[in-house]
């Protein structure tokens, strides 16, 4: 989730934890029956565009019994974590409503900190479909999209034109030109998140996604990394620091640095979320209209990215878990989504909206983001999702900084899961 608070100036976190309700019907420690309505908490990681507030006061003049209060939880991931965590723990229910990094989902629900939602009141149908599937765990639906994000290659425009080149679609091509050209005009050729935090997890995992290879089985128990794909992508990224078309400096950058790099203008391609098409536009920038942004390349044509966003989910010991349920589909609704991309920068789950061509003018990256979406994958699902991020995370980086070879890195990796996988 740290793409969230990186994108700070231009994209928010959410972090809301919904009303939970017991099979049975009968409440849960802390909570009230199910059908129970009245005031909620939401709780949110820094509402840093404002936007949120706003949609909040829509709600609230129409449900003056059912109010929501806005709880702003910290900014760091790992902190806002923490804090749900505790609360749900413990049954203290101060948050009602909660929306969770899609990453967190399998770990939420399978700990039965959040309730299972009933696919038939959410319009799901009208989702990106791949989105829907962060949602889920074991089968059911855990919570309810609500914001989604797809990896982007932003280039060149300017540079890749002199050159007499296209944007490339594989990693043969992207290579070449990163090696060939970027040198030439004075650019470092690729750089992506590689410091050893989440945003790597995410890179690797692409990498690896890429490649036609997988991290976990759908179970989150098999580990299926030690294959040649997963050496293949993991090999793309050692190989890009070893031979110096991915700069050695890329190992230190989170999405704010890398951004900040491309828009000063000092690299080819970069890899990174939608928001910073908005930073790469803005008057500060020396690469203002001079830039473009495509779906992520892959071994043979287009790459898979992997999905980010998060979703609303209901907490097991909510307090009104029917007005929490109403308010999800209220805040995953076709007029609340385009506020969320109008006036929180943030991708919305609606698929109608990234063909609206009125939005498709203001947010010209929309089409190829939409194809990104389309094809991207979720991360690793695991109720350990916390130590796999972490043993990809270290393994990929030591490999990256040319402590080990791809091979090595990838059976180090498979060990490492195992070990995790057999933690209950």
């Amino acid at each position: 989730m740290r793409w969230i608070r990186a994108a700070g100036r231009g994209l928010l976190a959410v972090l809301v934890v919904l009303t939970g309700y017991a099979a049975s019907g009968t409440a849960p420690a802390g909570g009230t029956p199910e059908g129970g309505r009245g005031p909620m908490t939401l709780a949110t990681a820094g509402d840093l565009t404002g936007y949120l507030g706003r949609v909040l006061d829509g709600w609230n003049r129409a449900h003056p019994g059912e109010r929501v209060t806005l709880v702003e939880l910290p900014d760091s991931a790992d902190e806002t974590r923490s804090q749900m965590i505790t609360d749900l723990r413990s049954g203290a229910g101060r948050f009602d409503v909660l929306n969770i990094d899609v990453a967190w989902t399998s770990e939420f629900a399978a700990a039965g900190w959040i309730a299972p939602l009933d696919r038939a009141r959410f319009p799901l149908g009208s989702f990106l479909p791949p989105v829907v599937d962060t949602a889920t765990y074991d089968g059911k639906l855990y919570a309810v999209p609500y914001v989604t994000n797809a990896g982007m290659l932003f280039y060149r425009k300017d540079v890749l034109e002199k050159a007499g080149e296209r944007p490339p679609r594989t990693w043969a091509e992207l290579e070449r030109q990163a090696r060939t050209v970027a040198p030439r005009y004075g650019l470092g050729g690729y750089a992506g998140q590689f410091l050893p935090y989440e945003g790597l997890t995410v890179n690797a995992a692409e990498a690896v996604y890429s490649a036609g290879g997988s991290i976990l089985g759908d179970d989150g128990e098999r580990v299926t990394v030690d294959s040649p794909a997963a050496r293949a992508g993991i090999g793309f990224l050692t190989r890009g620091v070893r031979d110096g078309w991915i700069p050695r400096e890329a190992l230190a950058y989170t999405e704010e640095e890398s951004r900040q790099a491309f828009q000063d203008g000092r690299l080819l391609f970069l890899r990174n979320w939608p928001y910073a098409y908005a930073g790469a536009s803005g008057e500060d920038s020396k690469v203002a209209g001079r830039f473009g942004a495509v779906p992520l390349p892959g071994t043979d044509g287009p790459g898979t990215s992997v999905l980010g966003g998060s979703s609303l989910a209901v907490s097991s010991h909510a307090r009104h878990p029917e007005s929490a349920r109403d308010l999800i589909a209220y805040l995953t609704s076709e007029r609340v989504q385009r506020r969320v991309l109008t006036e929180g920068a943030l991708p919305p789950v609606r698929a109608a909206l990234y063909e609206d061509p009125a939005l498709v003018r203001r947010f010209p990256y929309l089409p190829a983001l939409r194809a990104s979406l389309l094809t991207a994958a979720p991360r690793p699902k695991s109720p350990h999702y916390e130590q796999v991020s972490l043993a990809v995370q270290a393994v990929v980086h030591d490999a990256m900084a040319q402590g080990q070879t791809s091979a090595a890195a990838v059976r180090r990796l498979a060990g490492e899961l195992a070990a995790i996988a057999r933690r209950r």
